[in-house]
C-alpha cells in the first residue's frame, strides 16, 4: 500500500519552498548587506544562488511527486488516460464491425 504520509510530507516541503519567495530572499540579502555582513555584490550573488537552488528543488520535487503519483496509480490498478483512449478506439472498431454486420 502506498504510504500517504510520504506524499503529504513531500507536498508540505514543496509548499515550504514556494513560501520562500524572491522578495523574502532579497530582503534577507539586503538586511545582511545593511548589517555589513556581506557586500551588495555578494548579496546579489546570494539572491541568484538561492533562487537557482529553489528552482532546482522545485523541479526535483515536481518530478518526485509525479513519479509517486504514477506508482500509486499503478499499484491501485486505476485506468490511465492512455488506457481509456485505447478502450475508446476498441469500442469504435467494434461498433463499426457491428454496423457492417447488420448491413
Amino acid at each position: 500500500m502506498l504510504d500517504l504520509d510520504i506524499i503529504k510530507k513531500t507536498l508540505m516541503i514543496g509548499v515550504g519552498l514556494a513560501a520562500v519567495s524572491k522578495d523574502k530572499i532579497e530582503t534577507l540579502a539586503k538586511t545582511l548587506a545593511k548589517k555589513g555582513n556581506i557586500s551588495e555584490k555578494e548579496g546579489k550573488k546570494l539572491v541568484d544562488d538561492m533562487l537557482k537552488r529553489a528552482e532546482t528543488a522545485k523541479n526535483d520535487l515536481n518530478e518526485k511527486v509525479e513519479e509517486m503519483v504514477k506508482n500509486a496509480v499503478m499499484k491501485m490498478d486505476i485506468a490511465t488516460k492512455e488506457d481509456l483512449g485505447s478502450l475508446k478506439q476498441q469500442i469504435k472498431k467494434l461498433e463499426k464491425m457491428l454496423k457492417e454486420k447488420e448491413s
